[in-house]
């Protein structure tokens, strides 16, 4: 039977999307996390999850920084991204990031239903309306390339990149991850290399081109 972790920090919404997962796969198994830490510790606990549906705006999960995290780190799991914010431009990047769909939250039950069915089918889920609105975008070749560079990074290098963009020095990495501080340098010269920067404010600033506006932010 399938396992799905359902990572969103609104127990009203994890409770749609659970009692959709639960009707789409009887029998299933369940997990919830509230924030991206919670999210990572279920996956690490139970390598058998085969979907994560997670929202881009939870505690931790800094845009599509989260989805990149879990997708360096456990590249075998589906991870479904689950948001209010579903301008065609957010489901754009969200896809060249390796979400395996897009969940609107404006969406019924019926559709999470077909969305999580077709994800288990290894099929990438949209809703009508958004994937006619994705044909007729012009591709981004800054989204593509970015994700390409960061999916050259090991998930320890992932960390090490997040942990840098918080503005950690090496010997408070080294403290967080429990390694020792050399190890933490050699993974920085190793990132840098990978993402062709020269310096800390470099990698910073790449790994912040994955922020996604708040619903309710978004430009005019």
């Amino acid at each position: 039977m399938p396992a799905f972790l359902i990572a969103d920090d609104h127990p009203l919404f994890r409770a749609a999307l659970s009692q959709a997962a639960t009707s789409a796969a009887p029998g299933s198994t369940v997990h919830e996390a509230e924030d991206l830490d919670g999210a990572l510790a279920h996956l690490h606990a139970d390598p058998e999850i085969d979907l994560v549906l997670l929202d881009l705006h939870m505690p931790g999960n800094h845009g599509l920084a989260g989805l990149a995290a879990l997708r360096a780190e456990f590249p075998q799991v589906a991870v479904a991204v689950c948001s209010g914010n579903d301008d065609v431009r957010v489901v754009q990047r969200a896809l060249a990031h390796g979400a395996a769909g897009f969940i609107p939250k404006r969406v019924g039950m019926a559709d999470i239903r077909q969305a999580i069915a077709a994800m288990l089918d290894c099929r990438v889920w949209l809703p009508d309306d958004l994937r006619t609105a994705l044909s007729q975008a012009a591709p981004n070749p800054d989204d593509n390339a970015l994700a390409a560079r960061l999916s050259r990074l090991t998930p320890q290098q992932f960390r090490v990149l997040v942990l840098l963009a918080e503005g950690l020095l090496n010997k408070q990495i080294a403290d967080r991850l429990d390694v020792q501080e050399r190890t933490v340098k050699a993974h920085v010269t190793a990132i840098f290399e990978k993402l062709g920067v020269r310096n800390r404010t470099q990698a910073s600033l790449l790994l912040r081109e994955l922020a996604i506006a708040e619903p309710g932010a978004l430009a005019p």
